[in-house]
């Protein structure tokens, strides 16, 4: 009788853990880290990249992102970032931003392209979208970032 209850007790231990793990693997699922932010009308749920580690991994290996959807990689210090799509699926337009949340230029990247895309200017942000949202949204350099000072990598500078 003993056994059985230990053995209930390690079910349902078991379930729990799952219930409490499987939303934070699941690619479909909001992120801890997502951040609102606004560029003219229009709203975007952003999941933050503000690590080295998180900032390496970006979208690789991500089959979708849903419509108003992107990626902020926010760095410790303003400069001439370079970015590729090794492992990347995706198409993506990617958004260099300056300290100031305006963009500073906008490039559209390929699939698995080995080819890196720069900021034309000094970036402290960068924010991948799916190919075309910036264009679609009439999103042109010069424009503001709003939300970007919610980022808790932000706080404290």
């Amino acid at each position: 009788m003993k056994l059985h209850s230990e053995m209930k007790i390690l079910r349902l231990l078991l379930l729990l853990g799952l219930a409490w793990v499987a939303p934070a693997q699941s690619g479909d699922q909001a992120h801890r880290g997502d951040l609102a932010l606004k560029i003219g009308n229009h709203a975007i749920s952003a999941e933050v990249a503000d690590t080295t580690e998180s900032r390496e991994r970006g979208l690789m290996q991500r089959t979708s992102l849903c419509t108003d959807c992107g990626m902020l990689f926010v760095f410790p210090i303003a400069a001439r970032y370079g970015f590729w799509m090794k492992n990347t699926p995706l198409p993506i337009s990617i958004a260099f931003i300056g300290s100031d949340g305006r963009v500073i230029n906008i490039a559209n990247m390929r699939p698995y392209s080995l080819d890196i895309h720069y900021a034309q200017g000094v970036a402290l942000y960068a924010l991948e979208m799916n190919r075309g949202w910036f264009a679609a949204h009439g999103v042109r350099p010069g424009d503001t970032v709003e939300g970007l000072q919610q980022d808790p990598a932000k706080k404290g500078r």
